[in-house]
């Protein structure tokens, strides 16, 4: 049978090719496909929802992959936007502290060595480390500063940090006076987190709100300071005193804002540093 369909397939094959044009055969084919027409239309309005639907999914993929690689840029641009930030935050604060070596207020006899800081000891703690230690000329007793004052000193030193024991706190303790009275007296930690006092300030003394606080340097060949004279330190905010007390009660407002340190500078000298108490 399939041997017959196959003979009758070539004869009307030839016939079709050798019958002319208004030929009976092309008739029957004419026909044949005007009457295959409506359902090669039903076939075309059934299979178009199928190829909107594939189409409508392909091109969800193409769009979800599109948006994704748009997220990762929009990522990656942020990213290179905050490190860009932060690196001219940093150079701003390297600028300052330029500033402050170039200024009149920079002690004499004192090199500069600029860092920042890499992280606290402790959360409670009021140390901090910075990337510099004794390859830079860094020892024990090495005052650290800011443009704006007096940071504290270093405590301990490895070759390539240190650690810095805050002027806040409680065991530190710095010779200070009264920059417009010349009233001596001991900086150190005061009640409030943050806070300082200027201690052991007789009665006598007219320190008035407002007063300047910087550090005293060397009033003593006996107790020579760390620190060399005239580093700002804070602003006298309130003085009180009472009958019973020997000294006044003088609190000071520091100039360093000890919870957003970054960059510090440490100030380096050939002298012979004291050793603290």
């Amino acid at each position: 049978m399939v041997a017959g369909l196959v003979l009758l397939s070539l004869v009307l094959i030839t016939i079709s090719f050798r019958e002319p044009s208004t030929g009976v055969l092309l008739g029957v084919e004419g026909a044949g496909a005007t009457a295959q027409r409506p359902f090669e239309v039903g076939a075309e309005r059934v299979a178009r929802p199928f190829r909107d639907v594939y189409g409508y999914f392909a091109g969800l993929v193409h769009v979800k992959r599109e948006n994704e690689r748009l997220k990762a840029q929009v990522n990656q641009l942020r990213q290179t936007a905050l490190q860009g930030e932060q690196a001219r935050a940093e150079n701003s604060r390297l600028r300052d502290l330029l500033r402050y070596v170039d200024s009149p207020r920079f002690p004499e006899d004192y090199r500069p060595v600029n860092t920042r800081i890499i992280g606290w000891r402790t959360e409670f703690d009021q140390q901090v480390v910075i990337a510099a230690g004794s390859d830079h000329g860094i020892r024990e007793d090495t005052p650290i500063v800011t443009r704006d004052g007096l940071v504290g000193r270093v405590t301990q030193v490895s070759g390539s940090e240190a650690q810095v024991t805050l002027l806040t706190d409680e065991n530190s303790a710095v010779p200070a006076r009264d920059q417009l009275t010349g009233a001596i007296g001991l900086v150190r930690h005061g009640q409030g987190e943050g806070s300082l006092i200027l201690d052991f300030v007789g009665k006598e003394q007219n320190v008035q709100a407002g007063d300047p606080i910087v550090t005293a340097g060397t009033v003593s060949k006996q107790y020579p300071s760390l620190f060399p004279q005239g580093i700002q330190i804070g602003i006298v905010t309130s003085v009180g005193q009472s009958d019973t007390a020997l000294y006044k009660q003088i609190q000071i407002d520091p100039f360093v804002d000890f919870s957003s340190l970054d960059a510090v500078t440490a100030l380096i000298t050939h002298k012979r540093i004291p050793k603290a108490p």
